[in-house]
């Protein structure tokens, strides 16, 4: 198994010339371009190494290793499942060159070292660990008298009644099985009450069931002692079918695509054709097979063959198929000395009058470390506000029982204007948003679902208040989602601004997506799919032209991914006229850097901290005078040309001193938690210099701003 400091290769360098316009453009060349999925897929091997770092509280290990289990389920929900609609329609190579027949051999190769680096890390290193730390999660072999007369109970009284076991003959064919769900196929032998013979039944296990039980420590022995349901499904099979023996049970699990299609310029109603889709989301084609590794063959190829897939979509398991569910155990145990130690963001002065304070200065909010607080606090006030005439806000993941939502139905109640753009089209929260957008218009919110063929992730708030003759608009502008929960886990920027340009240009906006406007013409912001792209483009340019002219040409930014094509030759363009190019990219990034002649001025960096890297910023020095944006916008072709996306200027001057300093030079001085793009695909660990200090973006943040 590779450790933390090995190298990790996104994707082999394709040597073919394919792509449009790759033999008259040199930039086009495909061997400069890694595959965007590829790519996607390494990023968990980053987050892999958390869990092998022993510098990283235990507890914490093992949730590093779930978030890599659920970042690959997902992966092959969409990413996979997306590149077989590709294969299906025919579609060509990608500016990589790659066919997506290839990409897809390919991902089945890297994917399959990374399912086995996870069960060494589980099997080898994680689990030992906690062993040694008085955390046992027991196997069937270890298990005494008593545990096992104990466990048979619970599975007799709280287990079976609930399973519904299938013997498959003609009239009972293979049931559905849903996405993720965990599965036992079984082995018989004999006859039943029926005189019918055994072959196979499909056990079930139902979504209600409890993946990890936690064992009294009476019968135990000891506090934290844990067992799979798989574990106990295998051992006490037997009791579904009595009169009958078991020669084998086997765990598996199917993935399936779960990205939605949904007509829209097809359909009279969003919202009623979302909902028909998500009734069968869970029952889509499947993309994945996992099972245990002693299954025999002639069940993988039955398996296979009923789902429709081929022997490169299986995987075989050491372990419990649903490894994620693991992380169970990090919420039942409570030891804080396994944990990452606590803290407090910080709540900026003037939250408890949120207007005065931001009518006299731009309010900028670093969140996690800076509390999620004041921007409920600007909308709890406006909601009671008598001057406040009108809210308008974007919502794209919300999350249950949103604070955020209380306000704006509040607000309704008391008779403000409330305009709500509901994104029911963002992916695994559709249903949520479905509910949630139901419960706005019961209180008279109206509620708009963005425009048709376009996605609307900006992350927008606008109040409209009387203050004197006049009406001023106040403005909450973000890189993240508004979400409580993941403001305390996401790292992102919230601007709160009361200037009139930025009031306008989200006012306008908001006109466009309510109503039916023509293309706008803002003052401060870039907004996709309009200017967003053209303006990035027109600023790398601008850095180039500076740089052949013989002045500084500097461009950084942090994103989360990078794949867009245009995007990517222009900064090439840059680097080969001598701009000196930092980019942060926590994920995707299809840039290949270093490249002799062309990218040789590029560096590339991703940060795997105890955050997850998600604020989007642009700098470009332009000889002395910089512009900066925040964004809720990647580098991806979809945020930059099929999304609604907002890019706002930090126009403070003392604001945007602290999102250079915190986002951009800080992270650029990581040397604990950066990994570093090399030419040839491989991520490589940073490592600091013989006496240089050692240097964790998060954590200087943290103790600047918590501390």
């Amino acid at each position: 198994m590779n450790t933390a400091n090995e190298p990790r290769t996104v994707a082999s360098l394709p040597t073919s010339d394919t792509g449009d316009g790759a033999s008259d453009d040199p930039l086009r060349q495909p061997s400069l371009y890694f595959n965007r999925e590829l790519s996607q897929l390494d990023f968990n091997f980053r987050v892999l190494a958390q869990a092998q770092d022993e510098r990283v509280p235990l507890l914490e290990r093992l949730k590093y290793l779930c978030i890599s289990c659920t970042n690959l389920d997902e992966f092959f929900e969409i990413r996979a499942g997306t590149l077989r609609h590709a294969l299906e329609f025919g579609f060509g190579a990608g500016p990589d060159g790659l066919a997506p027949a290839t990409v897809l051999g390919r991902i089945h190769d890297r994917a399959a070292e990374l399912v086995a680096a996870q069960y060494d890390c589980w099997n080898k290193v994680l689990r030992p660990a906690l062993n040694d730390a008085g955390i046992r999660v027991m196997g069937r072999d270890t298990w005494t008298p008593a545990q096992t007369e104990w466990l048979r109970d619970v599975f007799r009284e709280e287990i079976m009644p609930v399973l519904s076991p299938l013997g498959l003959d003609p009239a009972h064919p293979f049931p559905k099985i849903l996405n993720k769900s965990l599965n036992i196929v079984v082995v018989l032998e004999g006859r039943d009450a029926f005189g019918r013979a055994g072959n196979l039944a499909i056990v079930r296990a139902p979504r209600s069931l409890p993946r990890i039980i936690q064992l009294p420590e009476a019968i135990s022995g000891g506090a934290n002692d844990f067992v799979f349901l798989s574990a106990m499904l295998a051992t006490f099979v037997d009791e579904l079918f009595p009169g009958m023996q078991v020669k084998g049970a086997y765990q598996f699990r199917v993935t399936r695509n779960s990205e939605l299609l949904v007509d829209e310029e097809e359909v009279d109603n969003i919202a009623l054709a979302l909902r028909d889709e998500l009734a069968g989301r869970g029952y889509l084609r499947a993309v994945r097979l996992e099972i245990a590794e002693q299954c025999p063959p002639a069940i993988v190829q039955a398996l296979l063959h009923n789902f429709e897939l081929t022997e490169n979509a299986v995987y075989r398991i050491n372990g419990p198929v649903n490894l994620s569910r693991v992380l169970q155990i990090y919420d039942l145990v409570q030891r804080p000395e396994l944990k990452f130690p606590p803290y407090t963001p910080c709540v900026p002065n003037g939250v408890d009058t949120m207007f005065k304070t931001v009518a006299e200065r731009d309010l900028l909010l670093h969140h996690p470390f800076d509390s999620f607080a004041p921007v409920l606090e600007l909308l709890k006030q406006a909601a009671e506000d008598p001057n406040v005439l009108a809210i308008k806000q974007t919502l794209y993941r919300a999350g249950k029982d949103s604070p955020i939502v209380e306000q704006l139905v509040q607000a309704a109640r008391n008779g403000k204007d409330v305009t709500v753009v509901v994104e029911l089209r963002a992916r695994f929260d559709e249903e949520a948003n479905l509910g949630l957008a139901d419960r706005l218009q019961e209180a008279g919110v109206q509620v708009v679902y963005g425009v048709v063929g376009f996605k609307t992730h900006a992350k927008m708030m606008l109040i409209v208040r009387r203050e004197g003759q006049k009406l001023r608009r106040y403005v909450h502008l973000g890189t993240g989602n508004y979400h409580s929960g993941t403001a305390r886990v996401y790292t992102d920027f919230g601007l709160v601004t009361a200037d009139p340009r930025i009031g306008s240009d989200v006012h306008m906006i908001f006109q466009q997506l309510s109503g039916l406007a023509p293309k706008l013409k803002l003052e401060c912001l870039l907004q996709s799919p309009f200017t967003l792209h053209a303006g990035l483009l027109e600023r790398i340019a601008r850095e180039a032209a500076h740089a052949r002219a013989g002045r500084p040409g500097r461009i950084i930014a942090k994103l989360n991914a990078l794949n867009e094509p245009q995007v990517i030759r222009a900064l090439y363009q840059a680097s080969q006229a001598g701009v000196q190019i930092d980019l942060i990219v926590r994920g995707a990034c299809t840039l290949r850097p270093g490249v002799p002649g062309i990218s040789e001025n590029v560096r590339v960096r991703s940060i795997v901290g105890r955050f997850l890297e998600h604020h989007r910023v642009y700098w470009f020095g332009n000889d002395g005078s910089p512009d900066l944006f925040c964004s809720s916008a990647d580098w991806l072709e979809r945020n930059l040309l099929r999304r609604i996306e907002a890019g706002f200027p930090i126009l403070d001057e003392r604001a945007a001193e602290r999102v250079f300093d915190e986002a951009l030079e800080n992270y650029l001085a990581d040397n604990l938690n950066a990994w570093t793009l090399a030419p040839d695909g491989t991520y490589r660990l940073v490592q600091a210099a013989a006496g240089e200090p050692l240097h964790s973006a998060q954590s200087a943040l943290l103790a600047r701003l918590c501390g």
